[in-house]
């Protein structure tokens, strides 16, 4: 797999999440907490490949930014600002309404997912919305010419001897 290759990666992580999110908000409204329990815990697990996945692509290869068409722009970076902060707050919103969920401690982990969930599908959501604009819609110009496209992960992260 190539450097390249993981912003698609990213949104189909994010696709997935969404799709998990989805379905247990729909098995804990039907009284299905074993259900819910197994969509949430694919949704931790897809969501921390995605940030592990999202990590490794921009330390290898840098900022990406949107420059055209100039008219959309502003759209772009309303959508971009609105997730980066939900992204950041969420993290910690996520980790407390599990461990939540662990101790059993099932009225305040109500209380916190009521508001973790919302946010959480919206970072999901706006996490593709963002790569459809950046790399499908309007796909812009490399902007990390010293690292090209082509640069895989993996022989970035272990070159051969020789």
């Amino acid at each position: 797999m190539s450097l390249s290759d993981l912003p698609a990666l990213n949104a189909c992580l994010n696709s997935a999440s969404t799709v998990l999110l989805v379905f247990g908000y729909i098995f804990i409204k039907r009284g299905r907490q074993a259900a819910h329990r197994n969509c949430m815990v694919a949704a931790v697990f897809t969501s921390a490949l995605f940030l592990t996945s999202y990590l490794i692509y921009h330390y290898n290869a840098g900022r990406t930014s949107f420059a055209n068409p100039h008219w959309f722009r502003t759209t772009y970076l309303i959508i971009l600002l609105t997730h980066t902060i939900l992204a950041v707050a969420i993290v910690p919103m996520v980790v407390s309404t599990v461990v939540l969920a662990l101790l059993k401690k099932w009225e305040s982990h109500k209380r916190i997912a009521r508001w973790t969930w919302p946010i959480w599908i919206y970072v999901s959501i706006t996490g593709v919305v963002i790569y459809l604009l950046l790399y499908q819609i309007f796909p812009q110009p490399s902007t990390n010419p010293a690292k090209p496209p082509s640069t895989t992960a993996m022989a970035t992260a272990y070159p051969r001897a020789g």
